[in-house]
């Protein structure tokens, strides 16, 4: 009896199971062979904040409609859904193609805009900045080319709606790329390397002014052209830091 019983419940649920199946394929088939139904639904998903499940809708449309209405669109949705997802080098990969293929389009500027942040989030680390790790010497190579891909953008579209931000994030990566001369130029004075440490302080001065380590850059060239015995020198450093920080330490 027990036996029988379990018999028929098993058969009920793959009754069940049968009956539902073929509504929910043809939902799928619907939505799959709808063009604008696919592309909403990663629409969806990308409002949701379920990246990844966006990225499989945007990469089946790409795949059955290669040359479609949302093609281009499809292009730019990965590139925002990679950069989400952290997939760099994907997401640099998709730009370049986009940027190759399509040099005259209206959203061209939106293309070298992400190109920016993608560079940019690929130099940054969430973790190590939030408990305030010191990383300014690690490698800058990210950071000089988002600073290069927001050059780029305000040069060929100033009036751009992204320019004010690439601006403002250009300032944030010139500190950072100051910060990486200064780590070096420290390096350099503890080998007591004086005159390597004095021109990477000069070359701060030269490429990233009014950030925050001129101070410091102005400091190292100091005390390196003073071991040096190059005494106008230091005074002429000496004389920038003041009339620039009348309140520095280092004076």
């Amino acid at each position: 009896m027990k036996l029988r019983i379990s018999l028929l419940l098993a058969l009920s649920v793959m009754l069940a199971a049968c009956s539902s199946s073929p509504d929910d394929e043809a939902l799928d088939s619907r939505v799959l062979n709808d063009a604008d139904a696919l592309y909403q639904r990663a629409q969806s998903n990308i409002a949701s904040g379920n990246f990844s499940t966006a990225q499989e809708i945007l990469q089946q449309h790409a795949t059955r409609y290669p040359f479609g209405p949302y093609a281009h669109q499809v292009q730019m949705d990965r590139i925002y859904v990679y950069y989400k997802l952290g997939n760099i080098d994907k997401a640099l990969a998709e730009i370049d193609r986009f940027m190759q293929l399509n040099p005259n389009h209206p959203n061209l500027d939106y293309v070298m805009y992400m190109r920016g942040l993608v560079n940019h989030r690929a130099d940054s680390n969430t973790i190590q900045d939030l408990v305030g790790i010191d990383r300014s010497d690690r490698d800058p190579s990210k950071a000089e080319e988002a600073f290069n891909d927001f050059a780029r953008l305000l040069q060929q579209f100033p009036d751009s709606k992204y320019a004010a931000d690439a601006k403002q994030r250009m300032v944030a990566i010139k500190s950072r790329l100051a910060k990486y001369e200064l780590a070096v130029a420290r390096y350099y004075l503890k080998r007591e390397a004086w005159l390597a440490a004095a021109n990477r302080a000069k070359y701060v001065l030269e490429n990233y002014a009014n950030v925050a380590a001129t101070e410091d850059a102005l400091a190292i060239m100091m005390q390196s052209y003073d071991e040096l015995g190059l005494t106008e020198m230091r005074d002429n450093a000496r004389a920038t830091l003041q009339a620039n920080f009348p309140g520095s330490d280092y004076l």
